[in-house]
């Protein structure tokens, strides 16, 4: 097999990877009943005109199950933070003592956990869909190849082949993704 198609194929894979990757980003951020951090990755605060994200203005610690202590470098820009959360509209209200802001979740209710694994579903079903869409890109590149003769009808065969496994796989790691951040959700 010439090294265009071993090209094409890893490209490929990394294309499928980076939809996984998003995945994983995107699952990080999504709380299921207790504190995680990763959900203020989002939050940008104005800090001196620049928007600057709140992990570089702050340590962020979960000291309890349920509560993030958010210990600010900068004291001047305390209120400045407190809005950011607010506006970024994460379900908690900061509370702000002059030193440090607290965010306390409440526990999720049966009907906010059911409307997390919804949106979890959802994710999952984008990130297939781009794995898909990765594998159709591919498989135009290597048919087109084919037409202009750099492929035989084996070849092309082989390549199906292989892009059809690399997509099953990373399907198959999205649907595990997504199970096991379902049953974390649904966990009281």
């Amino acid at each position: 097999m010439n090294e265009l198609v071993n090209e094409y194929l890893n490209d490929c894979e990394k294309n499928m990877n980076k939809a996984i990757e998003h995945l994983i980003n995107e699952y990080q951020i999504i709380r299921a009943g207790r504190a995680n951090q990763h959900i203020l990755d989002k939050v940008f605060v104005d800090y001196y005109g620049v928007p600057t994200p709140l992990n570089q203005m702050a340590n962020i610690s979960v000291p309890e199950a349920r509560v993030l202590l958010i210990n600010v470098w900068d004291q001047s820009q305390i209120s400045n933070i407190s809005k950011a959360i607010s506006m970024a509209d994460l379900g908690v209200n900061p509370i702000d003592d002059g030193k440090s802001i607290r965010l306390i979740f409440p526990a999720l209710t049966e009907e906010r956990r059911k409307e997390i694994v919804k949106n979890v579903k959802k994710l999952c079903e984008e990130c297939k869909v781009t794995v898909r869409n990765a594998r159709r890109d591919c498989l135009d590149i290597f048919k087109t190849m084919k037409k202009d003769g750099d492929l035989t009808e084996d070849d092309l065969a082989y390549c199906e082949k292989e892009v059809q496994k690399l997509t099953d796989n990373f399907t198959a790691k999205a649907d595990s993704l997504s199970a096991s951040k379902e049953k974390e959700v649904m966990e009281i």
